[in-house]
């Protein structure tokens, strides 16, 4: 079943890069009580992902702060390694952008955002989306017909829908 607006998240543990390597982080401890905005994209590194919809977050992401969000994550069916590394190559870690790494796709699947494109070596990863939660619940969503758009899940789109 795909995520709705109006509908809890789920429990999930994600990965970031800690001091000592990788460490879990759940969820719904960052959502609880907090407004959050949750981006994913298909693949850290992949073209619309890394000039499009990043720099969409990182041009916004004090805007969205002023406007009453307290964090704002970007998901990536990759490992908390790569997700470091691409939030310090874009600029994102230092624009406070929250990168966390989804490596065997179980949130991704638990919400109904999984898709596979074997052509361009994609294979379980996320749709693109964008989505505003308060304290756990889906109060806006933005999924885009086609990985390679960024429009409706971009950084500026979901400012406006605030």
């Amino acid at each position: 079943m795909t995520i709705a607006k109006g509908d809890r998240l789920p429990a999930a543990t994600l990965s970031r890069m800690g001091k000592d390597g990788p460490e879990p982080v759940a969820l719904g401890d960052r959502l609880a009580g907090r407004t959050v905005v949750i981006f994913a994209v298909p693949g850290a590194y992949t073209p619309t992902c890394h000039s499009a919809h990043v720099p969409s977050f990182i041009r916004v992401h004090d805007r969205l702060r002023d406007k009453g969000v307290d964090e704002v994550i970007c998901v990536a069916v990759n490992d908390a390694f790569v997700m470091d590394a691409w939030g310090r190559d874009t600029g994102a870690l230092d624009a406070g952008i929250t990168m966390l790494g989804d490596p065997e796709a179980e949130f991704t699947e638990a919400i109904g955002m999984r898709f596979d494109a074997p052509p361009a070596g994609l294979i379980a990863r996320s749709k693109r989306y964008s989505m505003l939660v308060v304290d756990g619940v889906v109060k806006a969503l933005n999924v885009e017909a086609s990985p390679g758009e960024c429009e409706i899940s971009a950084g500026e789109a979901m400012l406006d829908a605030l």
